[in-house]
């Protein structure tokens, strides 16, 4: 999708775009020509990498530092990053796991998974839809999880956060279609991160069809076709990277 004239290149926003799936995110939408603005609480190692590996690619990369729960934060600096540009693409990945068996599950257990995975897609991509809107064009790409769409024992927090994301971007599609966005949801299975470094892969993967835990770079190339001229009439979906974990 990288342009072919002298007009500006396009840009895409992926919240919590420093880590994991995320990173792996922002690398290859700057391969595939995009401009990167990425969020994080704050700058760090991970990020200074993601920036080093976007200039590797001939694009310019912007980090914006916020809590995606903190909602007047993270208006003001989105407000701010795009009153002149609207990204071509927002990808929302920021999310946390706090897992328990739901009768010990804590009360902040519940609130600080449900803030980041589904307040924050509120708080981060609302404002921007608007802008959207008024120039009829745009694609947003929520990152779900298998959880989301079977459940999970032990993730009834993870598992409702990721389902309401289902949701929202069902919900979503209908309205903006008419528009020219298209609103799609990815949702990963097991996928090799920080995530899962403390989790029983080596019985988890023998749930998997596939036999291994996926790779982020599978994620990020549903995401990079999600993002393209090829998936011009899809919306309203959820694609499953899980090796046939959820079928």
């Amino acid at each position: 999708m990288a342009n072919s004239d002298n007009s500006p290149a396009p840009l895409a926003l992926v919240i919590g775009g420093c880590t994991g799936i995320g990173k792996a995110v922002s690398l290859r939408l700057a391969a595939d020509g995009f401009d990167i603005v990425a969020t994080s609480r704050k700058s760090s190692a991970a990020s200074a990498e993601v920036a080093s590996g976007v200039a590797a690619c001939g694009r310019q990369f912007r980090l914006l530092e916020f809590d995606v729960c903190d909602r007047e934060r993270s208006r003001q600096v989105l407000g701010e990053a795009f009153a002149q540009q609207t990204p071509d693409v927002v990808v929302y990945n920021a999310g946390i796991a706090q897992d328990n068996l739901f009768v010990f599950m804590e009360n902040s257990q519940w609130d600080q998974v449900l803030d980041t995975n589904l307040n924050g897609f509120f708080n981060t991509v609302q404002p921007l839809v608007f802008s959207m809107l008024a120039q009829r064009r745009g694609r947003i790409i929520v990152i779900s999880s298998a959880s989301g769409q079977t459940g999970q024992a032990g993730q009834v927090n993870y598992s409702a956060s990721k389902a309401g994301l289902i949701g929202s971007v069902k919900a979503l599609a209908r309205e903006v279609g008419r528009k020219g966005i298209l609103v799609n949801a990815v949702a990963p299975g097991l996928i090799a991160t920080d995530m899962i470094k403390d989790l029983p892969v080596n019985e988890m993967v023998k749930l998997i069809p596939l036999h291994r835990a996926g790779e982020v770079e599978e994620v990020a190339g549903v995401v990079s076709f999600l993002a393209g001229k090829d998936a011009s009439y899809i919306t309203g979906q959820v694609i499953a990277v899980n090796g046939g974990l959820v079928i």
